[in-house]
């Protein structure tokens, strides 16, 4: 039923397989939903909001923020682009100044997380767990993020459903304040969405480890080499995003005050957590992989051993019949009517003769 269910959502096969495999509910991978996410033909922007400073913000258009100035010292304008629509990169430069190294690494397809202090700016790129339709199940989707203190910038190229949590803050009134939260707030929910995948590959692995090896030992080893995949993708990424965040605590700018310091601090603590437990599933997943092919050598090698006692045993016993059935003449009891029964004998004590030896050998 989800394979229906997914497959008429537009998924991969792998994909599917994977949530099947993982017993992904199709509503994880229901949170981005197939829509143009607010993306019209004449700009690049998603949408906007200029803050407040108390935790809420109202909507601005593209032509205002063309022109916009704040109009207090707590207003700060928050802006979300589509990083790969025509114009992004000049306007950049143009309208806020952004050098040009910066511009091309703000709008580029080269994302490895990393973070740097430019001055009075931030920039930032940063990555989170894919939940997109189509994507493979080890994929990433990266955020750029520039802030000078009063203009903020985050710029994605697929949907990304961190911006949509802290806007929705936003929306509430309980939103972040100012640039520093915004960015200590859009770092914990991309963070955090990573746990939800974390969770769910260990307690897999904890079913894994419950299930009967013997019957279901293809599937298992299956699903064990999707849980190693996503695995090693999270721990790829997270590592230098764990560097970028170290950065971000330590050199961001002076509007970049002490709570957000603390709450990126607390952000980082959590992202080594969370890659002390990749390691652990991974090592987990290690060990019941090759409990797994352990255990399948074994029953193979039992398999061929019995064979070979099996061959051992009807070599003679073929060696005897074959030898009295060749049809040439002179062979011993043509004319003897109990010869039959003297060759079974025969072979009846070659077949004792055997087992016994095998048995005083341990063989058997």
């Amino acid at each position: 039923m989800w394979a229906v269910r997914l497959a008429g959502r537009g998924y991969s096969r792998r994909r599917m397989t994977a949530a099947i495999l993982w017993g992904m509910k199709p509503s994880m991978y229901e949170e981005i939903p197939t829509m143009t996410d607010g993306l019209t033909d004449e700009t690049p922007l998603l949408f906007a909001r200029v803050l407040d400073g108390k935790g809420g913000g109202r909507p601005i258009g593209w032509k205002e923020i063309q022109t916009w100035k704040p109009a207090n010292p707590d207003e700060v304008v928050w802006m979300h682009l589509c990083r790969n629509r025509p114009g992004v990169y000049e306007w950049l430069q143009e309208q806020l100044g952004i050098p040009e190294p910066t511009a091309e690494l703000l709008t580029s397809d080269a994302t490895r997380p990393r973070a740097f202090r430019e001055g009075d700016t931030l920039v930032a790129t940063l990555r989170g767990i894919n939940f997109n339709p189509g994507a493979e199940p080890e994929d990433m989707v990266s955020m750029q993020m520039w802030s000078d203190g009063v203009h903020m910038l985050s710029l994605r190229r697929h949907p990304l459903q961190t911006p949509r949590d802290t806007l929705a803050d936003i929306d509430a009134g309980n939103g972040p304040r100012d640039a520093g939260a915004l960015v200590t707030s859009m770092t914990e929910y991309m963070v955090n969405r990573m746990n939800s995948s974390i969770i769910d590959m260990n307690d897999h692995i904890d079913l894994l480890e419950d299930t009967d090896t013997g019957e279901y030992a293809d599937e298992m080893l299956d699903k064990i080499t999707v849980i190693r995949r996503n695995c090693l993708g999270l721990q790829r990424h997270m590592g230098p995003q764990h560097e970028a965040l170290e950065i971000i605590s330590r050199d961001a700018p002076e509007w970049f005050e002490d709570h957000d310091r603390r709450e990126i601090a607390e952000t980082i603590a959590r992202l080594r957590r969370f890659l002390d437990d990749i390691n652990i599933s991974k090592e987990s997943a290690m060990v019941l992989q090759d409990e797994l092919r352990a255990r399948a050598v074994a029953r193979s090698n039992r398999t061929n051993y019995l064979l070979t006692i099996v061959a051992a045993i009807f070599l003679p016993l073929g060696f005897v019949t074959g030898l009295l059935g060749i049809n040439v003449g002179g062979i011993p009891g043509m004319n003897e009517p109990n010869a039959f029964w003297i060759v079974v004998g025969i072979c009846a004590a070659i077949l004792a003769m055997q087992v016994m030896l095998f048995w005083k050998w341990k063989w058997l």
